[in-house]
Formats: C-alpha cells, sequence, structure tokens
C-alpha cells in the first residue's frame, strides 16, 4: 500500500515515457546500424517502432527507448555471427518482458545459440559446460543507450500528431550527468 502511494507521488522517472520516441536516423546513430537495417528489421518484424510505425510515404517511424535497447542488443549479436534466426528467438524473448525486467537479464551465446540468464545460477550452469560463450548484459546496454540517447531530439505522439519534446531544466541536468 506505501509504495502504490509512493510510486504515484514519485514516480520512476529514470524510466522513458511509452509516448516519446525516436527517429530512424537517431536510432541508427545510437545503436551504430544502417538505414537500410533498420528499415529490413521494420518491414520483416525484427523490431518495428512502437511509439509510431510508418503510416504512409513520408511518415516518420518512431522507435521507444525499448526498441532501441533491442536494436543494439541485435547489432551485437550480429556482430559476433549469430544467425538472423536465433537472434530473431532471442528478440522474442526479450519483447516479451518490461523495460524494468530487462535489466537484470544477461544474454549468453556460443556463436549460435542464444541464452538468458536471470541468475548467477543460471551463469555458473551454462558455463559448467566448458564451451566458450560471450555475455551482453543487457542492463549495461540501457546505461549505454541512456547516455547516448541524451543528446538527440525527441518526440511525442499527441493523437495523430508527432511534436517535439520540450526539455526542462532538471531533464539538462539529467542528461548533462548520465551524458558525463
Amino acid at each position: 500500500m506505501v509504495e502504490q502511494e509512493q510510486a504515484a507521488l514519485f514516480p520512476n522517472t529514470s524510466l522513458p515515457d511509452e509516448h516519446v520516441g525516436y527517429r530512424g536516423p537517431t536510432a541508427c546513430s545510437a545503436t551504430g546500424i544502417t538505414y537500410r537495417q533498420l528499415d529490413y528489421w521494420a518491414r520483416t518484424g525484427l523490431v518495428v517502432p512502437t511509439v509510431r510505425g510508418a503510416q504512409g510515404s513520408g511518415s516518420q517511424r518512431l522507435y521507444s527507448f525499448k526498441d532501441i535497447l533491442v536494436l543494439r542488443v541485435v547489432k551485437r549479436l550480429l556482430d559476433t555471427g549469430v544467425s538472423l534466426q536465433n537472434i530473431r528467438v532471442a528478440v522474442e524473448h526479450l519483447r516479451a518482458r518490461g523495460v524494468e525486467d530487462l535489466a537484470g537479464v544477461t544474454l549468453f551465446s556460443d556463436g549460435t545459440t542464444v541464452y538468458e540468464c536471470t541468475s548467477p545460477e543460471e551463469i555458473v550452469d551454462l558455463l559448467q559446460g566448458g564451451q566458450g560463450v560471450f555475455g551482453i548484459a543487457v542492463g549495461g546496454t540501457m546505461k549505454e543507450i541512456t547516455g547516448s540517447l541524451a543528446e538527440f531530439p525527441q518526440e511525442r505522439v499527441e493523437g495523430d500528431r508527432v511534436v517535439p519534446v520540450e526539455r526542462d531544466e532538471l531533464s539538462e541536468r539529467r542528461r548533462a550527468r548520465t551524458a558525463g
């Protein structure tokens, strides 16, 4: 009861607003992918923009913080040689989680299969197999994304309109702290 009251009084402002998004070029810059990759992944359903999809010629897709986080994870998995087919399976698991839940996830891969570990015991069990693996701490990736996105403009969807998000003094201080 007290936690609910406190949450109402002091909302968690570290989590992004679900109606605020970033345009495609920003998503590309923040994740290190090309616009061609971004477009292909959106058209094939690998990572679709959840704030606003393409609605005809000339419309802009808007990607949420979580979308950009998943794009960064996909890019890292691709860079290590994981197949797009196996990445699609991993993305489905990530998509089912909330942003808060993602912070506790570490993804491991042996180059072919992607494993999700949420506890130290699961990591130890995976490593006892003796094979070489690499890991992606999603919580650390979230911090990287937060810092890199602080430099880019945000836009909010209000009905059918997309409007720029005005930055106030507090958000500017927060941006300077996370970017520095």
